[in-house]
């Protein structure tokens, strides 16, 4: 029993090490990429950013009417319905918009960055790739990591963005809170600081959320079942990670 311990203990330790050093090679190869192929990179943007703006502003608005009316109804038992707009903003800027903006991301452009990357490396395109001199790291790898570096948080601003406009329409087109107060209570206790801690929380998610992708696919086993399990695999760890990192930064920022 000791024995499989230890086994599983520097196995784990190899895994970490090879995860950090397969992550400093992505950073020392990206400023090579966003100065000389920064088309790749847009393109990955599209890929993951743009074609992901449909799923995230229904879930944001959704969250959004959701927060409206929860707000209302504990607010209004202090006669303090005019801090719904409040309350909804702190909810989505500062933790919810980052938080389900990354799990979303990684349940629809993580998957996507793992199986194609899997896929790639199952019908062993990376390994021609090599035989014709070419990187796949710089060809494939870094411009999709950076694309959801990128796309992450701006994918963040617009849920909480479509989430405010949510709010706005379940209390104030519907449960009748004043369109001023609304606003007004916002703008007068919101901080940049606020707005800060959900930029710094979306940035931090997409760094984890992409690596974890392009990292799953890179080492998924070229078989079918190796693909799908580095899929599943991605999702998984990625929501995993960004609960912990999300208790993490607040723990820090409070």
């Amino acid at each position: 029993m000791f024995r499989e311990l230890y086994q599983s203990f520097l196995e784990f330790l190899r895994t970490f090490g090879a995860f950090q050093l397969f992550f400093l090679r992505l950073l020392a190869n990206s400023p090579t990429i966003l100065l000389r192929r920064f088309d790749l990179v847009v393109q990955q943007v599209y890929n993951t950013g743009a074609l992901s703006l449909v799923i995230i502003m229904i879930c944001g608005f959704f969250v959004g009417g959701v927060l409206g009316l929860q707000g209302y109804a504990n607010l209004s038992k202090f006669n303090a319905e005019d801090s719904t707009g409040t309350f909804a903003a702190f909810s989505l800027l500062k933790e919810l918009g980052p938080v389900i903006t990354a799990l979303l991301f990684a349940g629809r452009a993580g998957t996507a960055l793992a199986s194609e990357i899997g896929l790639m490396k199952a019908t062993e395109q990376l390994s021609a790739m090599e035989m014709m001199a070419v990187n796949p790291l710089q060809r494939i790898l870094v411009p999709r990591f950076l694309g959801g570096v990128i796309s992450m948080p701006m994918l963040a601003a617009v849920f909480s963005a479509i989430g405010l406009f949510g709010a706005h329409l379940v209390a104030v087109d519907l449960l009748g809170v004043d369109a001023g107060a609304f606003w007004q209570q916002m703008r007068s206790t919101l901080e940049p600081g606020d707005v800060w801690e959900g930029i710094i929380k979306s940035f931090v998610f997409g760094i984890v959320a992409s690596l974890l992708a392009v990292w799953e696919g890179y080492n998924a086993l070229p078989t079918a079942e190796g693909v799908g399990r580095a899929t599943t695999r991605t999702v998984v760890i990625t929501a995993i990670a960004i609960l912990i990192l999300d208790f993490m930064i607040t723990a820090v920022s409070i």
